[in-house]
């Protein structure tokens, strides 16, 4: 993670110096994680081909402002979530539910009880290791509302902090939190339904 750091941070200065050379290469380096990103935002093949364009043209313009306070691939995440979500708002003419402040999520501190509860037939790294289980994942990733499938891309697999995606997402640190977890809970029970043993499966009792 370190070396990664320090070669953007090398190219970084590089591409600011004027060296277009060093500057394709940032492009080069992290065009496919943008448009992956993307994709999963805007959910549309050419509408995230059009975030990629966007994205890169405000590095173009910004690049020279940017001080390395913060790692270059979690600014560049910020750079290209803020075209996705620009993208979807011109989509519809009313703001779009992530962007809102959700309070009563914020006051909920009751996560949702999941209805499917088993031991899995296999352990996660066998599973894992299965060739469709990446596959299973991306469906299960695309069936989350947005507002928690944009929390889960940016904390958990762009690794953007919580204050950064909280920011980024133009809602409170504690919204973050309450959709990241229900994220997870949602996403473990899609996998359980998946990949649990259904002779192990527990059943919610009726109360009286």
């Amino acid at each position: 993670m370190s070396q990664a750091i320090d070669e953007d941070r090398e190219l970084v200065e590089r591409a600011q110096g004027g060296d277009f050379a060093s500057f394709e290469s940032l492009v080069g380096k992290y065009e496919r994680r943008v448009y992956h990103l993307a994709a999963r935002i805007v959910g549309q093949s050419h509408d995230a081909d059009e975030v990629v364009q966007q994205t890169f043209l405000s590095l173009i313009e910004k690049l020279k402002s940017f001080r390395q306070e913060a790692r270059f691939s979690t600014w560049l995440t910020r750079v290209a979530t803020n075209h996705a979500l620009a993208l979807l708002r011109r989509r519809s003419r009313r703001r779009t539910v992530p962007l809102a402040e959700d309070r009563s999520a914020e006051t909920d501190d009751v996560p949702p009880h999941p209805e499917y509860i088993a031991q899995w037939r296999e352990t996660p790294e066998q599973i894992a290791a299965r060739r469709e289980t990446r596959q299973i994942l991306d469906a299960a990733l695309d069936e989350l509302d947005e507002k928690y499938r944009l929390v889960f891309l940016l904390r958990d697999v762009e690794r953007l902090s919580t204050s950064e995606t909280a920011e980024t997402l133009g809602i409170s640190v504690a919204n973050v939190k309450v959709r990241l977890l229900r994220a997870r809970m949602m996403l473990r029970e899609r996998l359980t339904r998946e990949f649990g043993d259904e002779g192990t499966r527990l059943f919610r009792g009726h109360e009286h």
